[in-house]
């Protein structure tokens, strides 16, 4: 594999509008782009959706891996939610939480993939498993699903468990926990005081858990701590995802940075720079969603870096071999299900049950046996 398309095959991007435009097709073509990421800008409708993701997962067809490509979406429920109705309005995390049950959460997350599946996304950000132990934290607020470390860890869990047999893959978020933070990190760098033992007996309990749940992707957060690395942040630091997230806690899965274009990094580094730094730290996928400069950027700064000897090849080949696999084993039917066949599972009336018996803070009578 060419080492262009070996680094383009580690990067997921954002398209413009509803539609793939030709610049946007010919992009991803050329430089094997590993995905794309969906924004309400590009959701206008389920049919218009499920057209745009046959459209991109067609242009796999014409890349040199003839790969599946990533179609993804930030989508949590509550106010990160990215596609309106017809689809189904689910709650916030926190009302899930409140039930502490696995069987709701684990089809809630099922119920939700489905919807995905049905218009061609195959990997959701979710679930936030992240514990909401700063009142003060409107970062995060009701995107947890609760206070608690322990509550957290297991429903965080099931929810995994639920988009793993609706056949999405899920990206459990943000490492190594962002529900103490008080600063946004679209907007600046939030630092946090707390050492390696106070964050392994409360923030990296839900990760453990979910670790052992079979979680295919993490997504790592904007977060400096300076006690444990005083030079990077989680996203760029060696500390955290070699030294912490491999060797201690032992996950196996892929990991994929939190979007680079976010004022937490670009305050700071260069585009070249956060793009080079982020794959030498041991991310595995570069996340890029709203500026379309900034993927050629990285592409040009990891190929100077690799040939100047600042980056192993070794790296970016390891990283496109692993992306392929993960591809190879979860993304077999790539292609959506007819408009016909979608109709039928958007908004289904078990869907739609379910999403108002959480609001109500009620456990479904056909779960009811099941609750926990």
């Amino acid at each position: 594999m060419r080492l262009r398309h070996a680094i383009g095959q580690q990067m997921i991007i954002g398209l413009a509008g509803t539609t793939l435009q030709k610049d946007e097709a010919d992009f991803i073509v050329e430089n094997n782009i590993g995905g794309v990421i969906f924004f309400k800008r590009n959701c206008e409708s389920p049919e218009q959706l499920r057209n745009l993701s046959a459209e991109v997962q067609a242009l796999r067809h014409r890349m040199p891996n003839k790969a599946p490509l990533f179609i993804s979406i930030d989508m949590e429920g509550g106010r990160v939610h990215r596609l309106q109705p017809p689809f189904t309005k689910w709650p916030a995390l926190a009302h899930v939480g409140k039930l502490d049950s696995t069987s709701v959460a684990f089809r809630f997350a099922q119920a939700m993939g489905d919807e995905l599946k049905a218009v061609g996304i195959n990997l959701d950000y979710a679930p936030s498993i992240d514990i909401f132990n700063n009142p003060q934290n409107t970062v995060i607020g009701d995107r947890a699903l609760s206070d608690k470390a322990d509550i957290v860890a297991k429903l965080g869990s099931a929810l995994v468990r639920g988009y793993i047999k609706s056949d999405i893959i899920a990206c459990a978020k943000h490492f190594p926990g962002h529900g103490h933070t008080l600063v946004d990190s679209h907007y600046g760098l939030p630092v946090e005081e707390k050492t390696y033992d106070e964050l392994d007996q409360v923030e990296l309990e839900p990760f453990k858990k979910v670790f052992r749940a079979k979680l295919d992707l993490l997504l790592t957060a904007h977060i400096q701590f300076p006690k444990i690395d005083p030079d990077w942040p989680v996203s760029l630091s060696e500390i955290f995802l070699k030294s912490i997230l491999r060797d201690r806690l032992r996950y196996r899965g892929l990991v994929i940075t939190d979007d680079l274009d976010m004022g937490a990094l670009k305050q700071n580094w260069s585009k070249a720079e956060i793009a080079v730094r982020a794959l030498k730290a041991g991310n595995n996928i570069l996340l890029y969603c709203n500026e379309p400069d900034s993927p050629p950027t990285a592409l040009d700064a990891v190929e100077k870096a690799v040939r100047d000897g600042g980056l192993e090849k070794a790296t970016i080949e390891d990283n496109a071999e692993r992306v392929l696999a993960l591809k190879a084993e979860r993304l077999v039917n790539p292609d959506p299900p007819s408009m016909e066949e979608a109709a039928k599972i958007i908004a289904h009336p078990d869907h739609l049950r379910l999403a108002k018996a959480i609001v109500a803070g009620q456990v479904p009578a056909d779960l009811l046996t099941q609750a926990t």
